[in-house]
């Protein structure tokens, strides 16, 4: 199998150096960096508790990438409606309107007689 070259068009060049910006930043004197408005919203370091791994390179190079305290794909459960729901479940499982069954054939089992009664 041999390399083939492929033409890159403008708008393919565009769309990678969209995500490719470059910032220059002033180190402040106690070592404070500020970084852009939109980086941080674009990253989410605009939350509570967002936070900036710093990995230094053998080469010199420093790595800042962004950790936040609840993983993005995670933030759902987070959300005001559902830490509401949460709540109401736990009121449920507090006041025993609960039933722990063992598999499915035991649920079935269960909302059989549920509906029988």
């Amino acid at each position: 199998m041999g390399w083939h070259r492929r033409a890159i068009d403008g708008s393919s060049i565009a769309a990678m150096l969209q995500y490719m910006k470059t910032h220059y930043v002033t180190v402040q004197s106690r070592g404070t960096v500020a970084l852009p408005i939109d980086l941080r919203q674009r990253l989410h370091l605009d939350e509570p508790g967002a936070q900036l791994q710093i990995i230094e390179q053998e080469d010199g190079r420093i790595e800042l990438r962004p950790v936040l305290p609840i993983p993005a794909d995670q933030r759902w459960f987070w959300t005001d409606r559902w830490q509401a729901m949460e709540r109401e479940v736990d009121a449920h499982v507090s006041a025993g309107r609960v039933t722990v069954v063992d598999g499915p054939d035991a649920l079935f089992e269960h909302l059989d007689d549920t509906l029988e009664s």
